[in-house]
């Protein structure tokens, strides 16, 4: 186990933002997380999880408290069952199920971050969550000062949330687990539209595994949206936002806007999202708002690549990126009455 003081933070998130914490852990094993979980809440420290930092945003200040770099390693594949530590790479975890021949999360490749992160946000992309194939969440309650293992249903996943979302102060995941598919070498039925189209196939129809890994990580990559420290368009956390879900009295005023706005025969995406909820396209919301890809003259800009990826130009802090957010956030309620929620969690700072 590492421990530094007054720490750079910004090297451990995708953004490259932040000033430093207090004091910073690494732990390489459960027992280890565990370990600083308990010292910190025993003396009234502040604790800060950190596993990829990929949906983090820390304040200029940094983080007046122990921060907990997860590092722990495991990969366990037995039979169709897939265990993973929460400190292993996520994207690395989805090439290896792919090259062992399982269908579940082969269209989750790409996304940066830990695999104890997946749960909490409940991941998903191009017609796949990982509420889909998980199965279990061991972690640690720092309420009951003890190791549980939840169940999928007790993980209360929706869209973008979880039991650990909704109680951020509780739970330290340790390790998940998923149970795949043996389709023979196929993927899972590709459900995403924009995926089918590519790969030139009807949605519901299957692929070959490694195909539909590889199509999505250059959707991805054309979207600015997989890693490279030499392309500042990834400098990001992805989607800055997540989709608004409107109750229908809130979507008929929405698509009064849209007309008011646009046009008598303009139409906003509308997906179902439950009965009586529509899903509609934070992407387009921000775009016919006037910010367009590449928007912004300072070192925080709207990615060339993606309306939903808010980037660091190198040079930036992260008021300069709350302060692009800001902007979208004013603009797209302004001319839809939509206000768009952040997806990254935000430490010391907020929108």
């Amino acid at each position: 186990m590492q421990e530094l003081h007054d720490a750079p933070l910004a090297p451990l998130t995708t953004f490259r933002l932040g000033g430093p914490a207090t004091r910073l852990v690494t732990a390489t094993t459960d027992d280890e997380v565990i370990a600083v979980v308990r010292e910190a809440d025993d003396s009234g420290t502040p604790l800060l999880v950190i596993g990829g930092g990929s949906n983090l945003v820390i304040g200029d200040k940094g983080f007046d408290g122990t921060a907990l770099s997860v590092a722990t390693k495991g990969f366990t594949l037995d039979g169709t069952r897939l265990e993973l530590t929460a400190g292993e790479v996520w994207t690395d975890a989805v090439a290896r199920t792919v090259d062992a021949g399982l269908a579940g999360i082969e269209c989750l490749a790409g996304i940066p971050g830990s695999a104890g992160a997946t749960p909490i946000q409940n991941v998903g992309a191009y017609g796949q969550e990982v509420s889909s194939t998980l199965t279990e969440v061991v972690a640690y309650d720092r309420r009951a000062r003890e190791t549980v293992t939840l169940g999928n249903e007790e993980c209360a996943f929706s869209y973008r949330h979880s039991r650990f979302k909704a109680d951020p102060e509780r739970y330290v995941v340790l390790r998940v687990r998923f149970a795949l598919e043996d389709a023979g070498g196929l993927s899972s039925p590709v459900k995403y539209a924009e995926t089918a189209r590519v790969l030139g196939v009807a949605p519901g129809e299957r692929v070959p595994l490694a195909t539909a890994r590889e199509t999505v990580l250059k959707l991805r990559a054309g979207k600015g949206m997989v890693l490279d420290p030499e392309d500042h368009d990834t400098w990001s956390a992805g989607s800055f936002f997540t989709n608004p879900i409107l109750d229908d009295a809130a979507f008929a005023a929405f698509r009064a806007r849209v007309r008011e706005r646009l046009g008598d025969d303009a139409e906003p995406p509308a997906y179902p999202a439950g009965e009586g909820r529509t899903k509609t396209s934070a992407a387009w919301l921000i775009d016919k708002a006037g910010f367009t890809k590449g928007y912004g003259a300072g070192p925080a800009r709207i990615s060339t690549k993606h309306t939903l990826a808010l980037t660091n130009r190198g040079e930036a802090t992260t008021e300069d990126l709350l302060a692009l957010a800001r902007e979208v956030v004013a603009g797209v309620h302004e001319a839809f009455g939509v206000t768009l929620v952040n997806e990254p969690v935000t430490v010391g700072v907020s929108l």
